[in-house]
């Protein structure tokens, strides 16, 4: 793994454990900023929670531990999508909409909104990098190959050994109509 692929990981990582541990110790004013969505949701889903806080800690810590398996490596394309899927519950990906906000409110609101967008477009990255390695699909086409050719040269010597054995046959078959006939009385 390349130093600048190390270094990205690992501050994607540090930087959703450091937001979902801050989230869990005070989900106020995330929950207020999610209380809209998590609303709308729950009217459609009744299995989801809905109480926004228990949402906010719920996806709190889902960073946590994301993030903490992304900053080691441990499953990075999987930390990554639910590092991503969890930037839409924490109201990260989603832009504030308010009417009666201040000028400073709303350019700090756009942005955190940019940020969180750059964030996401890293996360995306990680998800879809193979560091290297073939990806899953290309390995199943290659798999797919291979048995391919296997399958075809096994039935192409099955059909060689048949021929062969046919060949056999009829020189021993041969043969034995000649010794027969050698034999028989005329």
């Amino acid at each position: 793994m390349t130093p600048v692929r190390f270094a990205a990981r690992t501050l994607l990582g540090y930087t959703f454990v450091r937001g979902g541990y801050a989230a869990l110790r005070d989900p106020g004013e995330s929950a207020e900023a999610v209380r809209p969505l998590v609303e709308r949701v729950a009217n459609q889903f009744p299995s989801v929670p809905k109480d926004p806080t228990t949402v906010v800690r719920a996806t709190a810590a889902v960073q946590i531990l994301a993030g903490t398996a992304l900053a080691f490596g441990r499953a990075p394309r999987l930390s990554a999508l639910l590092l991503a899927g969890s930037l839409v519950p924490a109201g990260g990906i989603l832009p504030h909409k308010s009417a009666d906000a201040s000028p400073e409110t709303k350019a700090r609101q756009r942005a955190e909104f940019e940020k969180n967008l750059a964030v996401l477009g890293g996360l995306v990255l990680a998800a879809v990098d193979t560091q290297g390695r073939p990806s899953i699909s290309w390995r199943a086409r290659r798999a797919a190959k291979s048995a391919r050719k296997s399958t075809e040269y096994a039935a192409k010597s099955a059909r060689k050994s048949t021929e062969h054995a046919a060949k056999s046959a009829r020189k021993s078959t041969e043969h034995a109509a000649k010794l027969a006939r050698e034999k028989l009385p005329v």
